[in-house]
């Protein structure tokens, strides 16, 4: 199936970034918050959603909301059309090689947890090795744990260094005959750090290992391509990338996907049941049981024609802009620490403030209407590798200005002077 042609979502050039006007899609920084204007600085933890997502959900409902695939009423039928097309659009964002290896998941967790319990409950077992590193969100962390206590493989962990960048050399020292999977972060959601995916990818394909990476925090930053990188597994999530909760992505490589068992049974992942037996349809149809996130998923195409129309490598330039102007002045606070200095990092600022706990900058911070993420971020192990209890974390999106960058450093260096 291939998605239906669409007029433009935005009316700015590709070639041209204006972020005032990229601001008056998103309703919601309209608003103030303690009477100051909201200054949104969460985006790493779930970004606002523009207009046109908002629009797109809604419409599906009130006009050809249905249930998908089993149904020969025309309202089935068209909200099957809809659905499907956004696999197309996946695969097409992601320059996946064909649709089948996109499969729908409730978010980026759900998919770790079914390549674990899928594909490592099948291949992983005693003596065998995976690799994971410091900087991995807990979402890529505990599915692991939970298949290694039934399974008895190994966990090692590639460290990062003080600036939180990947030393290359010490990964590749972890691994050996008996290293069957390599599970990375594509971005840091704390350090910013980007890994070299497609580096890591051919090494790891040289040696006969499994690669899989998060790309979470990578896909809302910068362009993502399956052909280049070609990992086995990559996952990423729609509400970070302005679209709804509720609905996330796994690409699967065409011929890991087709060695997989199912995970979850039910309706819609079956070719036949009988009390005898049961037939299970390929992938991805095969991990996708039961009723789909429908609405969602039409959230997901809308965010994605969204960031698609601006530019991927537009809103990274803008993002990283903003990052680099940001940094420059909290560097200039005395007593300010910022955790992740590595090199070409994507837009996110987490950072301490000596004899200040990270809460109370993030309640303070609040008080003056800017909303930043606080507290060990899902990335415990990373927290204890740097020392700190907890960080504030402000991260850059499409949205965000140079104003609200001064403005975040203004009201940080105003707690300092607080606490003095």
């Amino acid at each position: 199936m291939t998605a239906q042609p669409r007029p433009s979502a935005h009316p700015l050039p590709r070639n041209g970034y204006d972020v005032a006007e990229v601001r008056k899609d998103f309703p919601i920084l309209s608003r103030q918050v303690h009477g100051k204007p909201l200054t949104y600085l969460d985006s790493a933890a779930s970004a606002q959603k523009p207009r046109a997502v908002i629009d797109a959900m809604r419409r599906l409902m009130e006009e050809d909301y249905s249930n998908v695939h089993r149904g020969v009423h025309t309202l089935s039928q068209r909200s099957t059309d809809l659905y499907e097309a956004v696999r197309d659009k996946v695969a097409a964002f992601l320059n996946a090689p064909a649709r089948e290896t996109i499969v729908f998941t409730r978010n980026a967790t759900e998919a770790f947890n079914l390549v674990a319990q899928s594909w490592g409950r099948t291949n992983l077992g005693p003596g065998d090795e995976i690799v994971l590193s410091e900087m991995e969100h807990h979402a890529n962390i505990v599915p692991w744990q939970l298949l290694q206590a039934e399974r008895g493989f190994a966990i090692k962990v590639a460290p990062v260094d003080d600036r939180g960048a990947f030393p290359m050399d010490r990964f590749v020292d972890l691994l050996g005959p008996r290293t069957k999977l390599v599970s990375l972060a594509h971005a840091s959601n704390v350090l910013g750090t980007i890994t070299p995916a497609a580096e890591i990818a051919r090494i790891c394909r040289e040696r006969g290992i499994t690669v899989m990476f998060d790309g979470s925090q990578a896909a809302v930053h910068m362009p993502v391509d399956m052909k280049a990188i070609d990992p086995d597994f990559y996952v990423f999530t729609g509400h970070k990338l302005y679209g709804p909760t509720g609905i996330g992505v796994l690409y699967g490589r065409r011929e890991t996907l087709a060695t997989m068992p199912p995970w979850q049974g039910g309706g819609d992942m079956i070719q036949s049941v009988s009390f005898k037996g049961t037939t299970f349809k390929e992938p991805p149809e095969r991990f996708e049981a039961g009723t789909p996130p429908i609405i969602e998923t039409i959230g997901l195409g809308a965010a994605i024609d969204y960031v698609t129309d601006l530019g991927m490598d537009a809103i990274g330039a803008h993002e990283r802009a903003l990052l680099h102007h940001a940094t420059m002045r909290m560097e200039q606070l005395e007593g300010a620490r910022i955790i992740g200095t590595a090199p070409g990092k994507a837009a996110i600022l987490s950072f301490t403030i000596e004899g200040v706990h990270p809460h109370d900058i993030g309640s303070l911070l609040d008080r003056a209407g800017i909303a930043v993420r606080v507290g060990r971020h899902c990335a415990e192990p990373l927290m204890d590798r740097f020392g700190v209890g907890a960080t504030a974390r402000a991260s850059f999106g499409l949205y965000n200005t140079v104003e609200e960058a001064d403005r975040l450093v203004d009201a940080v260096k105003a707690v300092q002077e607080f606490f003095a």
